[in-house]
């Protein structure tokens, strides 16, 4: 890995991180061989908010084919194919574009999200960022590293001065919980609010400081497993809260996470 002493990991570890490298940078390689172009075969999951791509599909192919390959009694749990060996102790967290809209729409703002839990515990998490070459990693109580290092959720401590993010549910057209009420709550209090589009850059952002929060209602396990894991490594505080509507999550530094939680839950 980029930047990173060996020796700080087990044999294990390092294996784990090598195939989640492995695995996002040819990802990364296949999102940028379909992106901009017009033939993305996109479909409507649901409705005209959730989509899914042919690069969604060729992304997670690849991945679970190399998942399959090395660990072949892994269990995977997967945005566009579910989950399989339910029971298995070690599963893989997979979300093979995180960013389709922005994709989609040509923008630049997605990743790769790949986490690994290991008897119900969240152990790695890796994110890669294609478009700019960034990787994002962390092993459970060993720290988490981005493209400059070690990451640390450095921000302020004035809510007022703390440029955040959040994001909306695909529901958002019928669901009058629909994150609107916070954040008409939150907009007035910081200096600015980002809508980046993937949560997975969400809680990276937030690990490596550039952002100072985040919040978002109605996640998914594959949306928020590796990237949580990232933030609380940096040490951001990390909140799930609320059981009533997907994982709704807040991440940020401590210096501002009491104050923001107030105004979301």
């Amino acid at each position: 890995m980029k930047n990173i002493d060996a020796n700080l990991f087990t044999p294990q570890e390092l294996e784990w991180l090598n195939l989640a490298q492995q695995m996002g940078h040819q990802a990364g390689k296949v999102l940028r061989s379909y992106f901009r172009r017009r033939d993305l075969g996109i479909q409507d999951k649901g409705n005209a908010f959730d989509i899914v791509t042919e690069a969604d599909k060729a992304s997670e192919r690849l991945i679970l084919d190399l998942i399959h390959d090395r660990f072949p009694d892994h269990a995977v749990l997967s945005e566009e194919s579910g989950s399989n060996h339910l029971h298995a102790r070690c599963q893989w967290i997979i979300d093979p574009l995180d960013g389709t809209v922005n994709y989609s729409a040509g923008l630049a703002t997605y990743c790769i999200s790949i986490g690994l839990k290991v008897a119900g515990e969240t152990r790695m998490g890796y994110v890669y960022a294609p478009t700019l070459d960034e990787e994002f990693y962390a092993i459970k109580d060993k720290g988490a590293f981005g493209p400059y290092g070690r990451l640390q959720a450095k921000g302020t401590t004035e809510l007022q001065r703390a440029v955040i993010s959040t994001g909306f549910p695909y529901d958002k057209a019928t669901n009058p919980d629909n994150n609107l009420d916070r954040f008409a709550q939150v907009m007035p209090r910081v200096r600015g609010i980002r809508r980046l589009g993937s949560a997975a850059m969400d809680l990276c952002y937030v690990a490596a400081g550039w952002l100072d929060g985040y919040w978002e209602l109605n996640l998914k396990e594959w949306d928020a497993c590796a990237g949580e894991l990232i933030a609380q490594e940096a040490g951001a505080t990390v909140k799930r809260y609320r059981d009533n509507h997907g994982i709704c999550i807040l991440a940020a530094c401590p210096g501002i996470a009491p104050q923001l939680l107030e105004l979301v839950e």
